[in-house]
């Protein structure tokens, strides 16, 4: 019988693994032994559960702290030498370089890490020159890095100075592909849309939505005076906001914070586990990102067979084909989005065209499935390199 590995997966927060990762490490436990390493031990608790795995409390800070970051490393090195795993593999950007570091320096034989986004590239000057640093430093510590699209691989290339050969993109892209049965319209969710519908009199209205942190880099500024604008112009649409906002790395505007509170056609429901009612309760998908990895929420708004308006950015332009299953739209430009939204509100023939081939473009290549085989494979290939180092 081959011999199991024995991996940790590392996240800065244990929200990537309860939503972006979720049901990824319970399918990898099948298979191999897996740890999670992450911040907040009572999230890590709900994981625990969730995942059916073991986990590890470590504390981790999302912003620069030398200080807290020194200590998170020498308690990541302590942890490591005491679990002896084969694999390590990490996500987000503090996560990574905490623990490529720790495991180059314990000497763990593959370090693997997971990039799903670079807020690098909405920076500038020093600030910038220090990130990019840390990436590179995170890629020189890992033996593989995996983007989880194929325009961030082209950006790491281009800017992070890494071997060809040391980066890879699995199967389509993503970082945990979409359980398509799951994002469908179910006749549970439609039932669950209809009472939204009616409890905030969105039945006869042609309701927009957006899903993600309200942070500035998702174009939230942008995306709330566009739909001021069409509103003023068109009284019967409205504009969902799902997610939570996030105050201390990427601030809104305080101008846009105003608009979002006081404009009563701007539904601002915080975070929804669930989103496929509100989906499908919705009749377009907006997503002005600055930059992305590869946004699950158009993926997951293609298998409710809604259309997406995006930026043309990587991750983005790799799911939306433009006037095929949603509109491109150029970044930070607010007329773009403008057009964008008012065309798809008064081209219904449109509408419609987008809504009904939004889905089988997720089917044939994001499918969570076809994901997971990918993914099994390269641990295998690391499994097999141990048995033949041994």
């Amino acid at each position: 019988m081959t011999k199991k590995l024995k991996i940790i997966r590392v996240t800065t927060k244990p929200v990537a693994f309860n939503i972006l990762l979720k049901g990824q490490l319970k399918f990898i436990n099948k298979f191999h032994n897996v740890i999670a390493i992450s911040s907040f031990r009572k999230d890590l608790n709900n994981l625990q559960n969730q995942e059916g795995i073991k986990t590890i409390s470590l504390d981790m800070t999302r912003n620069i702290s030398p200080i807290k970051d020194l200590v998170s490393l020498i308690k990541m090195v302590k942890i490591l030498k005491k679990e002896c795993p084969d694999v390590v593999h990490s996500h987000t950007p503090k996560a990574g370089f905490i623990s490529m570091l720790a495991s180059a320096y314990c000497k763990i034989p593959h370090r693997l890490h997971t990039v799903g986004g670079l807020p690098l590239m909405e920076t500038t000057g020093f600030k910038k020159k220090i990130l990019l640093f840390v990436e590179w430093f995170t890629y020189k510590c890992a033996t593989k890095i995996y983007p989880n699209s194929y325009g961030l691989k082209k950006y790491i290339l281009q800017n992070i100075s890494i071997p060809k050969k040391k980066i890879l993109v699995i199967g389509s892209g993503s970082s945990n592909g979409i359980d398509t049965n799951y994002f469908s319209r179910s006749d549970e969710v439609r039932r669950a849309a209809n009472l939204y519908k009616k409890e905030f009199s969105l039945e006869k209205m042609f309701n927009f939505i957006f899903v993600g942190r309200i942070v500035k880099d998702k174009g939230i500024a942008e995306l709330s005076s566009a739909f001021i604008k069409l509103n003023d112009k068109y009284k019967n649409t409205r504009l969902l906001l799902l997610g939570w906002e996030e105050s201390d790395l990427d601030p809104i505007p305080k101008e846009t914070k105003e608009i979002i509170k006081e404009n009563k056609n701007i539904l601002n429901l915080g975070f929804k586990e669930d989103i496929r009612p509100y989906l499908a309760a919705s009749n377009c998908l907006v997503l002005p990102s600055y930059r992305e990895g590869f946004p699950n929420v158009v993926l997951q708004a293609g298998c409710m067979e809604i259309p997406s308006i995006v930026t043309n950015i990587n991750g983005c332009n790799e799911i939306i084909t433009h006037e095929v299953n949603g509109l491109l739209i150029e970044p930070k430009n607010q007329a773009s989005l403008y057009m964008a939204m008012e065309r798809i509100f008064l081209d219904k023939i449109l509408c419609n065209k987008l809504a009904k081939s939004s889905r089988k473009k997720v089917v044939e290549k994001f499918e969570r499935e076809i994901f997971y085989d990918k993914l099994i494979d390269q641990y295998s290939n690391l499994q097999k390199e141990i048995i033949n180092e041994s």
